[in-house]
């Protein structure tokens, strides 16, 4: 067994930049085809545990380099390797947080925190930041922490907005209040400990709350998992039939994006929007319309309940019936103003044509 060990990390030190980049991109396809819903208990649980190891082992080695601690006897020698454990479950966490913003984001209005929280993921990778400072590490598990109680934060009061907000920073600043009243037990150097600790913690803290000032931050745990524009919709037995003329060679568009409009005529929207179990909320069906003057200016600001406990996500429709010619967009928004996803639809008026429309129904 001991062998075995010894030449592991022969090969990994050898091969060391290869080797992560491996086991980086095979645990980012690992997370996509496995992630489950946000409110598992089985995931919730590990990610509690990865926080814990990350955590424990960026505490002691903090104290180690104040001179104050030494390294644990019993796994000195797993303690040289430590920033791979640190490296592997960070970037493990850094990775199911990204998918599950990116799953609640609306590019257009969540494209560059969807960026940083990429770059964030590729950095974790890169030597400098492994090799770095433990302010590096730190910072990036602030970040973590973070995520994590801003999803479930949510998911536990049951509506996302101000409160879970203002919850979820407290609570991480109350997580690193607490690692900073333990290390100023063992430490007298207090600018080291805020220097290390609190000057990470408020850093991300602050910047967290200014993308979310902007509207960067995605609503998790919403997210919008289906929607499309229709001629009509029915409910029936539980079933929601809808109605579209969209040409199948246009497979891109989710139903009558291009709609040719006859007198009579309602444009339909339907969404299906996920939520977690016990979830219970509402969003903003903004529409808006395209102005050559003004750009887009609102319409309509139209609310739909939200409820939770279906995987394939909350149905929802709604209608309009005084509309023109032009471009239209419609957006889904949380009521704290934040986009979970839009669609847009260009309207045609047809007052002429009397053939009979060929609609193609779809059950959801």
């Amino acid at each position: 067994m001991n062998g075995i060990k010894t030449r592991f990390f022969e090969y990994y030190e050898k091969n060391e930049t290869k080797a992560d980049m491996a086991f980086f991109l095979g645990g980012v396809i690992f997370d996509i085809f496995t992630l489950a819903d946000i409110d598992d208990p089985f995931s919730i649980g590990q990610q509690i545990v990865y926080l814990l190891i990350v955590g424990a082992i960026l505490y002691r080695e903090f104290l180690v380099d104040a001179g104050v601690e030494t390294p644990p006897i019993r796994f000195k020698k797993s303690w040289d390797y430590r920033q791979l454990a640190v490296h592997f479950f960070m970037g493990s966490l850094l990775s199911v947080y990204s998918l599950f913003f990116i799953k609640s984001a609306s590019i257009f209005s969540s494209f560059i925190f969807i960026l940083l929280l990429m770059g964030l993921m590729v950095a974790n990778e890169l030597k400098p930041v492994q090799k770095g400072g433990i302010n590096i590490r730190m910072g990036l598990y602030v970040i973590c922490v973070l995520s994590f109680y801003s999803m479930m934060v949510p998911v536990i009061l049951g509506f996302v907005g101000w409160i879970p907000l203002i919850l979820s920073l407290t609570l991480t600043g109350a997580t690193f209040y607490g690692l900073y009243a333990l290390a100023a037990k063992r430490l007298e150097d207090k600018q080291a400990i805020k220097t290390h600790l609190i000057t990470p913690c408020g850093t991300v803290l602050g910047f967290f709350f200014l993308f979310y000032l902007i509207g960067w931050i995605p609503p998790v745990p919403l997210s919008v998992q289906n929607m499309g524009i229709y001629h009509n919709i029915i409910k029936a037995k539980g079933e929601y039939q809808v109605f579209d003329e969209n040409p199948r060679w246009k497979f891109w568009n989710k139903g009558d994006q291009d709609f040719v409009a006859r007198p009579g005529d309602r444009i339909h929207f339907f969404a299906e929007i996920f939520s977690p179990g016990r979830f219970d909320d509402s969003v903003i069906l903004h529409w808006q319309r395209y102005d050559l003057k003004e750009g887009w200016t609102s319409t309509d600001k139209i609310p739909m309940r939200v409820t939770g406990g279906r995987a394939e996500g909350y149905r929802g429709h709604a209608d309009k019936g005084n509309f023109q010619a032009g471009s239209w967009r419609i957006k889904v928004e949380t009521t704290d103003g934040r986009e979970i996803g839009r669609i847009y639809v260009d309207v045609e008026m047809d007052s002429t044509s009397v053939a009979q429309r060929d609609f193609q129904m779809n059950i959801y």
